[in-house]
């Protein structure tokens, strides 16, 4: 195997492809990523398993061949080098020769025939949406999955398809986060888990493009995002997902329309009071004025802050962490939200009059007497 290509393109094709190596196992073939090279083509590829990366790397063949190379010295190399050509090749006994301009390096690596490779994939359940879809629905849902590994579902997202609508759901406890998309062209029904790993660094490798597409297949324990020369394949997370439709069709008794970007920096302020350890809430009154009154209260200090409302319902005092409201209002880009509330103790609701869409927040339990 012989390939020489730019610096430039090499250490992209890089940082896409080393998401996908796996930092944690008893196998070295999967700390590898392999060069792959046909008559016309130069592919790259990590697998650890659960996710696999493939992408084209833009250069010149100069003999066919493929090769495993360790991923991290590999990058700490590419890294180094001068911003020159560089030239790749392998020997028969799985040394692989690295040149760029007076730089040499050779090292040990393993026989191309020994990687696994990405699973074949069905390409009959497909949906297309745009670069720019895809990484928004992943932003602004991705901060409810939860981390905590004894709950595998917890630390995925629904992707569902049903009537010519994509919804996406994540929820971690304490909040739900769900974004429906209407698809240009429907699908077959779907309904599965794709893992948070797999979405944060799909998030970091598309680039966002408005008239950018991707390409997702889907099959019983696989799914494929295909764009530009690159292809992300993940396992999916077993299991029915939870049923939250109770939650989401709340009788409501107040609703309340406030600038987001208010009642954001309002909250930003009240945290700096709040240490993490602390787990204090943050007040907030809604009264017959059309105001809304925050307060927070700690051994560090206190805040009190009140903004305009437009207000329909009864009064009421709840408590929320500051912090979960903060990271719903980041990910809304309208300037004005609606809260819909119940009582102190149930949820609150934040979502759009369309329902493209729907944040559920639990409140924290507080005693309103002394408020």
């Amino acid at each position: 195997m012989k390939i020489s290509c730019s610096k430039a393109n090499l250490l992209a094709a890089l940082n896409i492809v080393s998401k996908a190596v796996s930092t944690k196992t008893t196998m070295p073939i999967l700390e590898c990523i392999l060069i792959d090279v046909y008559s016309d083509s130069i592919k790259m590829t990590a697998n650890d398993l659960e996710l696999g990366i493939e992408t084209v790397l833009d250069g010149k063949v100069i003999e066919m061949g493929r090769i495993a190379i360790e991923a991290k010295i590999f990058n700490d190399i590419v890294r180094k080098l001068p911003d020159s050509e560089v030239i790749i090749e392998s020997t028969p006994d799985y040394k692989t020769i690295i040149r760029c301009e007076k730089a040499k390096f050779t090292l040990s690596s393993k026989s191309g025939e020994d990687f696994t490779e990405l699973p074949e994939i069905e390409k009959e359940k497909k949906i297309t949406i745009s670069q720019f879809t895809l990484k928004e629905v992943i932003r602004q849902t991705i901060f409810s999955i939860s981390d905590n590994e004894n709950n595998k579902l917890m630390t995925g997202e629904l992707f569902e398809i049903k009537n010519g609508k994509l919804t996406v759901v994540s929820l971690d406890g304490h909040r739900i986060s769900l974004r429906n998309i209407n698809l240009k062209e429907g699908g077959d029904d779907v309904s599965v888990v794709v893992p948070g790993k797999t979405l944060g660094e799909l998030y970091k490798i598309i680039n966002g493009g408005v008239d950018d597409m991707v390409n997702i297949y889907f099959t019983d324990n696989h799914i494929l995002f295909e764009f530009e020369n690159t292809v992300v394949v993940s396992r999916l997370f077993e299991g029915e997902y939870y049923k939250i439709v109770n939650m989401l069709s709340m009788d409501y008794k107040i609703k309340v329309e406030v600038n987001n970007k208010e009642l954001l920096d309002c909250i930003d302020r009240a945290s700096l009071l709040i240490k993490e350890s602390d787990k204090k809430p943050i007040i907030v009154s809604i009264k017959d004025d059309n105001n809304m009154y925050l307060k927070v209260d700690t051994f560090m200090g206190s805040m009190n802050e009140e903004i305009e409302i437009d207000k329909e319902g009864e009064e009421i005092i709840i408590g929320f962490n500051p912090k979960f409201v903060m990271d719903v209002l980041k990910v809304i880009d309208d300037e004005k939200i609606t809260l819909y509330m119940k009582d102190a103790k149930s949820p609150c609701i934040i979502r759009d009059a369309e329902e493209n869409y729907i944040y559920v927040v639990l409140p924290v339990n507080i005693n309103a007497g002394a408020y």
